[in-house]
């Protein structure tokens, strides 16, 4: 799951005093504003006994307080008081006792950081000022969770051969793509089906139209498009876990926009929500391919790709030799070894290593059984012992689960 800033809320939908549950990065989380109007996102559970603080916690002040038996705790998740205790448990009087995510809040959004080792923000998330620019209208939202990871509705908009075949554009869209950092834009040149004078889609007639995209991070892009009017698309993705995702698209136009093009933008906007509710049936049946083959007429899919790879943070994995019993390691793990050396071995060296290992291990094994076959046929021919009793001993891991009376059938 990478790192970077996501939106979890809009603005307008969190009053002071409102508390509300929330399920992202495959953690439980309680959303809640202050009576000084901060927005707080922490960790659902309270460390008393557990009780899920969205559901039935209540704002007082600048605190949020348990619905089981009253503790307070402000937005940095420090326990501010304990009602029917007289002094705060040392534990929860050295510091911060839930985890209270970073968050940013702009654009008419709530953003929270998140990062899988708690490490504070590593860039800052860019403005779009359209959003609450009073010379544009009210944003108009739509809103998908996806059974895929993120990375796969980003790519979606490098991949220029499948809006051929899945969105029926008559040719390739032509794109540029500029990375710097953790900024990306894409600048795309397309054929799409031309939208009518009331803002009906026409699919025989082609306009072309210029997009210019922009994106911060792996959770928020913004969008600009002009056909008759000019408009902007905020979109933010977030992860609800690694292989599911919500995503919401954001709609404004300037409010000067002429009467008559408001049909286009309108119609314009109901083409995009079109194409997204195609892609969604392909997101949810593919799998993610690591090293694809990828041929001359792809677009920057690769290019694409190594620019998101900087936002998963390989060294929070689980190690593969420590993770319990029936937990798969993560991918991407790095393995560190050798203690202060610090040799880094990608995680498919050591998965090949590993598997090369076992199936060794299984070929001789099956050689050392066939040749006891062997000898025991000689033994059994010639009525003699043989001199090498070695060779008929069990194998160790067969000899240790003799030992300890484990049977395979």
């Amino acid at each position: 799951m990478p790192f970077g800033w996501y939106a979890v809320a809009c603005s307008d939908d969190l009053a002071p005093g409102d508390v509300r549950p929330l399920y992202y990065f495959d953690e439980h989380l309680v959303l809640f504003r202050t009576e000084d109007g901060q927005a707080h996102v922490t960790a659902a559970f309270c460390p008393h006994l557990g009780a899920h603080l969205g559901y039935g916690g209540r704002v007082d002040g600048n605190a949020i307080v348990c619905p089981f038996h009253g503790w307070r705790f402000d937005g940095n998740g420090v326990c501010v008081g304990v009602p029917y205790a007289r002094a705060i448990p040392r534990r929860a009087a050295k510091g911060p006792c839930l985890y209270s995510y970073p968050v940013d809040e702009r654009s008419r959004m709530i953003w929270a950081w998140h990062h899988p080792r708690r490490v504070p923000p590593l860039f800052e998330l860019d403005e779009v000022p359209e959003m609450t620019d009073p010379e544009w209208s009210e944003p108009k939202r739509f809103e998908w969770e996806v059974n895929t990871p993120i990375q796969e509705s980003g790519e979606n908009a490098v991949d220029v051969a499948h809006f051929v075949t899945v969105h029926g554009a008559s040719e390739m869209p032509e794109g540029r793509i500029t990375l710097a950092g953790h900024r990306r834009e894409t600048d795309v040149t397309a054929l799409v089906p031309a939208i009518g004078e009331h803002g009906d889609i026409d699919l025989t007639r082609l306009e072309r139209m210029h997009l210019v995209t922009w994106s911060s991070g792996p959770g928020m892009s913004a969008q600009t498009f002009e056909l008759g009017a000019k408009t902007l698309m905020l979109a933010t993705v977030t992860p609800i876990t690694a292989t599911r995702m919500k995503l919401c698209f954001n709609f404004t136009k300037r409010v000067d926009t002429p009467a008559r093009f408001l049909p286009l933008v309108d119609g314009l906007i109901a083409e995009i929500v079109r194409q997204v509710e195609q892609d969604i049936p392909i997101w949810e049946h593919k799998v993610f391919r690591e090293t694809p083959i990828l041929c001359d007429g792809d677009g920057p899919i690769a290019k694409y790709r190594r620019w998101f790879s900087q936002f998963y943070d390989n060294a929070s994995f689980p190690d593969p030799v420590a993770s319990p019993a029936g937990e798969q390691p993560a991918l991407g793990r790095i393995r560190w070894l050798f203690g202060a050396r610090k040799l880094r071995i990608p995680p498919r060296w050591f998965s090949a290593a590993v598997h090369a290992r076992s199936t060794m291990a299984t070929a001789l094994g099956a050689a050392r059984g066939k040749f006891r076959q062997a000898i025991a046929v000689l033994i059994e021919i010639s009525g003699m012992k043989p001199p090498f009793g070695w060779l008929l001993r069990p194998h160790p891991v067969e000899e240790s689960r003799r030992s300890r009376g484990v049977n395979d059938r």
